[in-house]
């Protein structure tokens, strides 16, 4: 699986607003806190605000605020709006080699597995909210709708 990078910074955009709890945060301040640019951290924020996830506001007081409670905004929606799936239906039809249609259409076990794989990536997506992310007193994050055993999982 392979998350882009206006994924990644997407989701970490929100996690910077959720942070403030009922404050908003400007641009500069996210692009800051992320170390990623101005222009960046804008059209991550536009990305948002038009799916619905951030509410702007203008002036002296103003700045991006999530658009409802931390619990309520689920990574599958985060994840939606920023554009990313594992596995999608349609690639077999936009992909069919040099025939307008997949040769192996009727079956393929490939695509059993990317579909298999992206159901069980939207069932843990699906209960993992933004509150899941944040870190509770101080402590490192392990949202709860993750099996056990993917959490044990060390890098070689």
């Amino acid at each position: 699986m392979k998350i882009s990078a206006q994924e990644e910074y997407g989701i970490r955009c929100l996690l910077q607003i959720g942070r403030v709890r009922g404050a908003s945060l400007t641009i500069p301040e996210i692009s800051q806190a992320e170390r990623i640019s101005s222009h960046y951290a804008a059209k991550l924020l536009r990305i948002l605000r038009q799916g619905g996830l951030v509410k702007s506001a203008r002036g002296q007081a103003g700045g991006y605020t999530l658009a409802r409670p931390l619990n309520e905004i689920t990574l599958s929606e985060a994840l939606a709006v920023l554009g990313g799936r594992l596995y999608d239906p349609e690639f077999c039809e936009q992909h069919g080699g040099e025939q307008p249609v997949c040769t192996h259409t009727i079956d393929c076990s490939i695509r059993s597995l990317w579909r298999s794989l992206q159901q069980a990536v939207d069932q843990v997506l699906a209960k993992t909210t933004l509150e899941d992310l944040l870190p509770k007193n101080g402590g490192a994050p392990v949202p709860s709708s993750i099996p056990a055993q993917l959490t044990n999982i060390r890098p070689n």
